[in-house]
């Protein structure tokens, strides 16, 4: 077990949380913060160059998309692990930072201590770590290092390609009669889809459903 201090990349556009993270990392003395990119703009560049341990990344960020930017960096600097830290829990992002070949999740409201240990486990074991607000969303995943992992489902993920559909109409806030017209189905077809993507969600009025689409970013979609 190396006694190197775990290097850390901030991809982060909030300097104010890069500066909070960058003296608490001083404080544990086994991270260091070797850099700090505002965007993913210059990231395998970055990384080929500090060639850090852990990129510590946002996700709402001006520049490019920061899940394809992690696809990008697994291929040319598979030795750095990505971890996400994000202001939003949403089903659809912790799904594609899986995907993209993220090594773990974490809000910033978490405590920085859960982050600080998510980083050490992360660096110093290779296991997939998810906040415990995160982890809440998704199937356990306890005890899984990253390369065997299996694919982290989501509630969101249990709903159908059509499902998805009359739910982002919902979170629109369009009528039953009004989604569905645009799907050319009955009103009766429409509200047994709402009753399935409700009872696949836990959710158990309209209301905490439009709620749910607002939350995911789904209207906007």
């Amino acid at each position: 077990m190396t006694n190197l201090p775990i290097r850390v990349l901030c991809v982060e556009d909030h300097a104010f949380l890069v500066d909070g993270l960058r003296a608490r990392f001083e404080i544990e003395t086994d991270i260091k913060c070797v850099g700090h990119l505002e965007s993913a703009d210059g990231l395998i560049a970055t990384a080929v160059e500090l060639r850090p341990d852990i990129v510590l990344m946002d996700i709402e960020m001006p520049g490019p998309d920061p899940f394809e930017a992690v696809e990008d960096l697994m291929r040319m600097v598979p030795s750095s692990r990505v971890v996400f830290l994000s202001a939003y829990i949403r089903d659809h992002y912790i799904s594609a930072a899986v995907n993209a070949g993220a090594f773990g999740y974490f809000s910033k409201s978490d405590e920085t201590d859960e982050i600080i240990e998510g980083i050490r486990t992360v660096a110093r074991r290779g296991v997939f770590v998810l906040s415990p607000k995160v982890k809440a969303r998704c199937t356990p995943t306890k005890g899984l290092k990253r390369g065997q992992i299996e694919p982290l489902t989501t509630k969101l993920d249990s709903l159908t390609p059509r499902e998805h559909e009359v739910l982002r109409m919902i979170g629109r806030g369009m009528t039953r009669t009004e989604i569905a017209k645009t799907l050319c189905r009955s009103v009766k077809t429409i509200d047994g889809h709402r009753e399935k993507i409700m009872d696949k969600l836990d959710i158990h009025d309209r209301g905490e459903l439009v709620r749910f689409t607002i939350r995911e970013g789904l209207a906007e979609a």
